[in-house]
């Protein structure tokens, strides 16, 4: 069984590049000790401890759209209802139980909790 460590998103808004190209779609990986570590010591986190999520978030987001390199510079940039999103989407995949998603049945829309395995093997 394969062990997943990257994970697909799809910001709500996106992110506009200098050029103005929107970037929604991206990947995140996810985090270790040091991706949590290691900010402590930046001073602006140590000035501003909301900053945390900045500097944590261009850590762990390996791509967005058609860039490789996600910096704290442009996480500053971010609306705020995709840094909500991705704050809730980092705690979703770094959390040790797997959340249970409300769905409804297509044919008889009976609503019921499925739960939802991130690590789950590629088929």
């Amino acid at each position: 069984m394969a062990f997943k460590t990257e994970f697909e998103f799809t910001l709500p808004k996106g992110f506009i590049d200098e050029e103005g190209n929107l970037h929604r779609k991206g990947v995140m990986r996810l985090a270790t000790a040091m991706d949590e570590i290691e900010p402590m010591r930046d001073m602006k986190v140590q000035q501003n401890p909301g900053y945390l999520n900045v500097v944590l978030l261009s850590r762990v987001i390996e791509k967005l759209g058609d860039l490789n390199t996600v910096t704290t510079q442009m996480v500053e940039q971010f609306f705020t209802v995709d840094m909500a999103y991705l704050q809730e989407f980092y705690a979703r995949i770094n959390q040790l139980d797997n959340p249970n998603f409300q769905v409804s049945c297509p044919h008889c829309e009976e609503r019921f909790e499925v739960p939802f395995d991130f690590f789950q093997e590629e088929e």
